[in-house]
């Protein structure tokens, strides 16, 4: 007997990593307040208390799926961080490497950042203080690049938000499929980034020549 769209066995498990996995298809295609508690649970394959089971609310789906996103996305900047040496322009660099991968490798959840205006005002707080601390963590670094000389950017400030934004972009254009893999962008993006805060590498050491003497 042939199984039918009803046959749980044609749905993935029920559980809340595939109603959040459906959840962000839904609100990437119809925003969040367009998208229904009924429209997810169809798309699981689910009906609407069992979702309500994994989840009180769609509020605390798009909680969900934002805070998770950027707890391991700054989870991964504290690593790299923890991984790489005192020069502002390595932590800079490690950072912004960190950021953009995770941008090209996240895909649509770096679209929810659009949504922030969609959270109640409890959980908007939440959620900012998150996203602050990595705003934080570059506005140091570059604050260390600039006092040490590294960096000569006359707008340190503004040039860290320009920075941020720029990544936070990347989920709107980037093609898995296209000429560069995460990797590459990041390569890219650190040398923007770089030049953006107007990195001056230090002078190597002049080698001094031999000389010869006449005989």
């Amino acid at each position: 007997m042939a199984k039918t769209d009803t046959d749980p066995q044609t749905h993935e498990p029920v559980g809340a990593p595939a109603i959040l996995k459906h959840a962000l298809a839904a609100i990437e295609e119809h925003g969040y307040h367009g998208t229904t508690v009924r429209d997810i649970a169809r798309r699981v394959g689910v009906t609407v208390p069992t979702l309500y089971y994994h989840f009180e609310n769609k509020q605390a789906i798009l909680v969900e799926l934002l805070m998770s996103s950027m707890e391991l996305l700054l989870a991964r900047c504290r690593v790299a961080l923890a991984e790489t040496g005192k020069n502002p322009a390595d932590r800079y660099a490690a950072l912004i490497t960190t950021i953009v991968e995770f941008m090209a490798q996240g895909g649509s959840h770096g679209l929810l950042d659009s949504e922030i205006r969609s959270l109640e005002p409890a959980n908007r707080t939440k959620y900012i203080a998150l996203r602050d601390e990595l705003e934080t963590q570059l506005h140091r670094i570059i604050a260390d690049g600039v006092a040490q000389g590294t960096f000569t950017t006359p707008y340190p400030v503004e040039t860290g938000r320009a920075v941020l934004t720029m990544c936070h972009s990347i989920p709107r254009w980037f093609n898995p499929g296209g000429p560069l893999t995460p990797q590459q962008l990041a390569e890219r993006y650190v040398t923007i980034a770089l030049n953006a805060v107007g990195h001056r590498a230090p002078a190597k050491p002049r080698t001094r020549t031999k000389q010869t003497t006449a005989t």
